[in-house]
Formats: structure tokens, sequence, C-alpha cells
């Protein structure tokens, strides 16, 4: 019984605001309640529509697998990183991917063999495993990253930002490293630099530079004399 009289007294309540109000300030309520109601859900679905984009991305990075162009594989793994998804494994050998920032990423074993990566910024990300043998890394950002155990053989590194990269059993065997800067790298347990060319590197210090000479390296200014260097040892 006194339930019944509560809710009586509540509907009288709502029959007498209701009627003191204006037809427009009911709207105006109304109107104002609805947008209310679609930002709660917009945001209550931002986890479907953060893990359809995700989804999406993916799609794009494997559809686009073997393929020479961008295939929007640039925007994708940005967007991904952008999210901090870890980008562990991805396959994107021969790939043109000029430009591609993906700073403090996680490329662990990745693939990006002979794959045109100019002017890419990978600084603090972490390269470790991974096959960047024949790449382009011309004028890239590798500052700080860690490339522990990667294969770089016959990458062009020329005019690279590479101060602080460790480069522990990394494999730099024919790799171009002229004009590159190469401060406070880890340079110690470098597995390979048979044929690195070391010409007018910046910031190496002289016992980095004392070790890639004994370890193979040249130094050839001329693109012709490391061209024709690198035919003969094909």
């Amino acid at each position: 019984m006194m339930l019944f009289h509560r809710l009586e007294w509540w509907f009288s309540w709502m029959a007498w605001a209701l009627g003191n109000w204006a037809f427009l300030d009911v709207l105006e309520h109304l109107g104002t309640f609805s947008v209310l109601i679609a930002v709660i859900f917009y945001f209550a679905d931002s986890g479907n529509r953060r893990k359809q984009k995700h989804y999406q991305a993916w799609q794009v990075i494997n559809t686009a697998q073997g393929k020479g162009g961008s295939g929007g594989r640039i925007e994708a793994l940005q967007e991904l990183n952008a999210d901090r998804v870890s980008l562990i494994g991805i396959e994107a050998s021969g790939a043109f991917l000029q430009g591609l920032s993906l700073r403090g990423a996680d490329l662990s074993r990745c693939d990006f063999h002979a794959s045109d990566l100019r002017n890419s910024d990978f600084a603090n990300s972490r390269l470790n495993f991974c096959g960047l043998k024949d790449a382009n890394f011309r004028s890239a950002n590798l500052t700080g990253a860690a490339m522990e155990d990667v294969d770089m053989g016959g990458a062009d590194l020329s005019g690279a930002n590479m101060g602080g990269a460790d480069l522990s059993r990394a494999d730099l065997s024919r790799a171009d490293l002229r004009n590159a800067d190469l401060k406070n790298i880890v340079w110690k347990e470098i597995g390979s630099m048979r044929l690195a060319n070391v010409a007018g590197v910046r910031n190496a210090s002289p016992e980095f530079m004392k070790f890639a000479a004994k370890e193979g390296a040249v130094i050839l200014d001329s693109d012709e004399e490391w061209d024709t260097l690198l035919r003969k040892e094909q």
C-alpha cells in the first residue's frame, strides 16, 4: 500500500512539473538528455571501435605482404603503434615505406628485407633479430634503437643517425655507413663488419674505427669505387 502511495505521489509530481514547463523548455531538456545518452553510448562503444580499427589495419598489412608499394601499410603500422600494439614479427620485405615513423615500436623479429625505409624514424624501437638485409635506411633515425642480432648485411645506412643504438652481434657486412652518426653506439660485440663502408662516419670513437679496420671494414668515399668493390664480391 505504501509503495502504491509513493508511485501515485511520483506520477502526480511529474504531471505537475510537466504541466508547469513550457513546451519549448521540455523539448530543450529532452534534447540535452538525448545528447547525454549519445555521448554515453559513444564512449561505451569505444573499445569495439578500437578493435575494429586494429582489425582493419592488420588486414591492410597482411593483404600487402609481398607487394612492392606501400599498400596503405605506412598509415596502418603507425596507427597500431600509436595505440601501443605490438608489431613483433611484421613481414614487409621489399616494401616502399619511405618516411615511416615507428618510434618506440616493438618490431622484434620483423622482416624489412630490401625495403625502402629512407627518412624513416625508428628511434628507441626494438629491432632485435630483424631481417634488414639490403634495406635502405638512408638518413633514417635509429637513435637508441635496440638492434642486437640484427641482419643488416648490404643495408644502406648512409647519413643515418644511429646514436646510442645497440649493435651487439649485428651483421653489418657490406653495409654502407658513409656519413652515419655513430655517437655512443654499442659496438664491441658487433658480429661482422666485413667490407662495411665507414667513410666519413661521424662521432665514432677511435676504438671503434680500430675495431672496424680489424674486422675488414673499408673507407671508400666514391660511389664508383664502392659499387665496383661490391660487384667483385658478388
